[in-house]
């Protein structure tokens, strides 16, 4: 399965939220300015043939739907993200984190409070 293009990850967040999804709805609730139907259209029907949407057909139109989960989604391409630019090691994604002041100290506590509870 390949990874989604930015248009792409914007369509598949407002599945997720929609749960199911005419394309007109889909185009509603994505940011200004506002993509033509059309090119929504195309898009996920591209979303379709990668294997990432479904659909359900009413007549002559389609409702959409996400066919993998957030979940699924983020854990195959935060591990496949790590493992590319940072050696594997989620040390260095914590260190990155830091260094950016993309994570407070507040923050690195709860983190240490949860893998100790584990």
């Amino acid at each position: 399965m390949e990874k989604l293009t930015h248009k792409e990850e914007e369509i598949i967040q407002v599945l997720w939220q929609l749960k199911k999804a005419f394309v007109k709805e889909v185009v509603a609730e994505l940011p200004n300015p506002k993509p033509h139907y059309n090119t929504v259209s195309t898009v996920i029907r591209k979303m379709e043939d990668k294997g990432f949407v479904g659909h359900i057909t009413f007549g002559g139109t389609h409702q959409y739907f996400s066919i993998i989960s957030k979940e699924d989604y983020r854990k195959k391409y935060m591990s496949k993200t790590i493992h590319t630019y940072f050696d594997d090691s989620y040390k260095n994604v914590v260190s990155y984190l830091a260094q950016e002041e993309k994570i407070s100290v507040a923050e690195l506590k709860e983190i240490i409070q949860l893998i100790e509870k584990k």
